[in-house]
C-alpha cells in the first residue's frame, strides 16, 4: 500500500496507517529539519556572517515572503492534490535546509531561507487544511495537540543530536545542516511507501475565499501573525546577541521547550475541548502581555531563558483559532481559507522583522513592547468568541447576545 499505488478513504483507515498518524508523522518530519534550522539559524547569522539587527530582520522577512504568498496554494490544487502538495513542500523544506551551510554568505543565506520557507509555509498550509478535513470536530483540538507532541518529540532528537554533538564532535553548520534536512527527506520516502494517498472530505473550492462572517477569525490570524514575529526573531537573537549563547546552550533551551511542548500539548488540546476556544485565548493572552512585557526589562540570562520557556509553553493553545474557524466554516471553504489565512497571518510578518530589526537597533525593550501592545490587541478579540461557536453564530458582541447569520 503506498501512495503511488492506492486511494483510501479516511474515515475507514485506522492503526497506524490512519489519516491522523499520518499528520503526527509528516509534523515531526517537518520539524527534524526546521527545528535544526531554526536551532542554528541564529549563531549562523552572527558567527559565520555577522549579522546585525539589520541583516536578521532582511533575512527573516524573506522568511515570511512564502508565507504572505500562501493564498497562491489554492491554485496549485488545481494541479495537484493537497496531500501531494504537502509532501513536495516537506521535500522543499528538507532540501533548502540540507544545502544552507554550502553557502555561506549573505545572499546564500538569503536564497536558502527563501528555498526552506516555501517548503514550510506551504506545508503548513496543507496541514492545516488536512487536519480541518480530517479530522472529527469533536475531538479535534485534542488529536491537534498530539500532532503537536509528536512534533515537539521531532524537535527534541534535533535539538538533542546538536546539544550533545556539537562540541563532543566538533561538528560544522554545513554538517548539521545537512544531517536535519536528510532527515526530513528520508522521512518523506518512507511516508509515499507506506501510506496510501487519501481522499480529502468535501469537495474544496478552487479559487480564493473571503466572507464576512469569517472576519474576526481574519483578525484573530492577523494579531497572532503579527505578535509571533516577535517571539519568532528577536526572543531567540536576544539570547544570541545579549546574551552569548552558544548554539549548544540554544540547543539545551530548545530541548527545555520541546520537552513541555511534547508533555503540554495534548493536555492543552483536551482543555481547549472542555473549556473552549474563547477561555483558552484568553488565558494565553493574558499571559503573552506580561512575558512580553518582561522581556523588555530582562538583564539576566537565566531569567531570559525562563521567559523563552514560557513564551514558548502558550504556542500550543493557537490550537483554539483553528478549532474556532473548523466550527464557523463551511466544510468546502477549509482549504481555500486555509491559504488565505496564512497570507493574513503573513501580512505583518514580511514587514515587522525588517522594520523592528531597524527599530532594535535604536530599542531592543520597544520591540518587546510592542508585543505586549499586540497580545493586548488579541485579548480584546478573543473576548469576541462566543462560547459556542458554529455557522450563524460566529461573534459574539457584547452589545448583543447570540449574532445573527451574517452575510456572505
Amino acid at each position: 500500500m503506498t501512495y503511488f499505488s492506492r486511494s483510501a478513504d479516511p474515515a475507514a483507515a485506522t492503526g497506524w496507517r490512519s489519516p491522523a498518524v499520518l499528520l503526527m508523522i509528516m509534523a515531526g518530519a517537518m520539524q527534524l529539519s526546521f527545528a535544526g534550522w531554526w536551532n542554528l539559524m541564529n549563531n549562523f547569522a552572527v558567527q559565520e556572517l555577522a549579522f546585525t539587527g539589520r541583516e536578521i530582520g532582511i533575512q527573516q522577512s524573506i522568511r515570511e515572503i512564502p508565507g504572505f504568498l500562501s493564498f497562491a496554494a489554492i491554485y496549485l490544487l488545481l494541479f495537484m492534490r493537497e496531500q501531494t502538495l504537502a509532501y513536495t513542500s516537506l521535500a522543499f523544506l528538507g532540501i533548502g535546509v540540507a544545502v544552507t551551510g554550502y553557502f555561506p554568505t549573505t545572499m546564500g543565506f538569503y536564497v536558502t531561507t527563501l528555498i526552506m520557507s516555501i517548503g514550510f509555509h506551504y506545508y503548513e498550509t496543507m496541514a492545516q487544511s488536512l487536519s480541518l478535513q480530517w479530522l472529527p470536530k469533536q475531538t479535534a483540538a485534542a488529536s491537534m495537540g498530539k500532532i503537536i507532541s509528536v512534533g515537539a518529540f521531532a524537535q527534541l532528537i534535533a535539538y538533542g543530536l546538536i546539544y550533545f554533538g556539537w562540541k563532543t564532535y566538533d561538528l560544522s553548520f554545513t554538517t548539521v545542516f545537512l544531517i536535519a534536512g536528510s532527515m526530513t527527506v528520508l522521512v518523506l520516502v518512507f511516508l509515499l511507501a507506506a501510506y496510501p494517498s487519501f481522499r480529502e472530505g468535501v469537495p474544496q473550492h478552487k479559487k480564493l475565499i473571503l466572507r464576512k462572517r469569517y472576519w474576526l477569525y481574519y483578525a484573530l490570524t492577523f494579531m497572532s501573525g503579527a505578535r509571533r514575529q516577535i517571539f519568532t526573531v528577536f526572543a531567540g537573537f536576544l539570547m544570541v546577541e545579549r546574551f552569548g549563547y552558544d548554539v549548544h546552550e540554544v540547543a539545551g533551551l530548545f530541548l527545555v521547550n520541546g520537552v513541555f511542548s511534547m508533555l503540554l500539548a495534548p493536555k492543552i488540546g483536551a482543555l481547549i475541548v472542555r473549556f473552549g476556544e474563547r477561555k483558552a485565548l484568553i488565558v494565553e493572552y493574558i499571559g503573552l502581555i506580561g512575558v512580553f512585557a518582561s522581556y523588555a526589562f530582562v538583564t539576566d540570562a537565566t531569567a531570559a531563558a525562563a521567559l523563552y520557556v514560557i513564551d514558548h509553553a502558550f504556542y500550543a493553545i493557537a490550537i483554539a483559532i483553528k478549532t474556532y474557524f473548523q466550527k464557523i466554516a463551511d466544510p468546502a471553504d477549509i482549504a481555500p481559507t486555509a491559504g488565505v489565512a496564512f497570507t493574513i497571518n503573513h501580512i505583518a510578518a514580511v514587514g515587522i522583522p525588517v522594520t523592528f530589526g531597524l527599530l532594535w537597533l535604536v530599542s531592543p525593550a520597544a520591540v518587546f513592547l510592542a508585543g505586549a501592545a499586540m497580545a493586548a490587541v488579541s485579548l480584546v478579540l478573543s473576548t469576541l468568541i462566543p462560547a459556542e461557536p458554529a455557522p450563524g453564530n460566529e461573534v459574539a458582541l457584547p452589545w448583543r447576545g447570540r449574532a445573527p447569520q451574517a452575510a456572505e
